[in-house]
């Protein structure tokens, strides 16, 4: 095995602050999804590229926020368990002098730990440098940081010097994954997402939290084609129809959009089936949420 070396890396932050587009952007491939909308990543994404003599797992977290729901603790405890559990953690920021409870709380945790930690400040492509000062002057107040370093999770921008910087904590180690591995995440569950990711895009902002997706049934034909069965969950009534649309007009964009990148992802042509049930109050329900694969045994 050529890898001698490994770093696992927590990346936290609050709600959209652009995580997952990161995660995205370090594995360059579409592992976790994206959207605009908070509380997008529920559960904790690895993420794994090799480099040379390294291998670097990140581990995607969802955002820090006060929860509301059981599924919310469950978010909550993956976010507070990670930072405990890696050899740095990556506290990803927005280009603000405002600190607000999520950031404190997560510095605070990387001071209890005592762990090594990187600050990114993400978005840079949208403020000037002098901001950036200011930004930096902030957080250096609250916290000794092993490094600062502004970055564009979109463009990819310093994202080189972020590896740089990760290089010096990395440990010998066995090889963790193989070298073609990019995420320890099943084919069904990258599935489900990708379909949940279209939902968070194209329907109202309320509607998409309390959507789970379930994947069926997931079979190869002789012809190579796979076939998808996937049932959509949603907490109430009213929301079915939505999803549904005029005359299912919804459900077949939701569809057709999905089927592209699920294309993309299995490297060959789908057939996909949606479906629409009503589960009430799933987020507060532990033996659902463990279906969804939401719950720890």
């Amino acid at each position: 095995m050529s890898t001698t070396k490994s770093a696992i890396v927590s990346i936290v932050g609050r709600p959209n602050v652009g995580k997952s587009t990161l995660t995205n952007q370090l594995v360059g491939a579409k592992i976790a999804i994206v959207s605009d909308k908070p509380q997008t990543t529920r559960t904790r994404i690895t993420g794994v590229i090799s480099k040379g003599d390294c291998q670097f797992v990140f581990l995607d977290t969802p955002g820090l926020h006060k929860p509301r729901s059981r599924l919310g603790d469950y978010m909550v405890k993956i976010v507070n368990d990670t930072v405990s559990d890696v050899d740095i953690a990556a506290l990803v920021v927005e280009p603000t002098t405002h600190i607000g409870p999520p950031e404190q709380e997560l510095i605070a945790r990387i001071k209890e730990y005592k762990m090594p930690s990187i600050l990114l400040i993400n978005k840079i492509d949208t403020v000037k440098s002098e901001q950036l000062l200011s930004v930096i002057a902030a957080y250096s107040q609250l916290h000794e940081f092993d490094a600062v370093i502004p970055i564009s999770a979109k463009t990819g921008q310093h994202v080189d010097i972020f590896f740089k910087e990760l290089e010096k904590f990395a440990i010998e180690s066995p090889q963790l994954f193989p070298d073609d591995m990019i995420s320890d995440q099943p084919e069904r569950q990258l599935v489900a997402e990708i379909i949940r990711e279209k939902m968070l895009a194209l329907l109202d902002r309320e509607v998409p939290h309390g959507i789970a997706v379930g994947i069926e049934r997931m079979k190869e034909r002789e012809d190579g084609l796979i076939e998808i069965n996937a049932v959509i969950y949603c907490e109430k009534k009213s929301h079915k129809g939505i999803i549904i649309g005029k005359n299912g007009a919804m459900l077949k964009k939701i569809g057709a959009e999905a089927r592209k990148d699920i294309e993309e992802l299995l490297e060959t042509k789908v057939f996909l089936e949606l479906w629409v049930k009503v589960k009430e109050g799933w987020r507060n329900n532990q033996y659902q949420m463990r279906n969804f694969g939401y719950e720890d045994e």
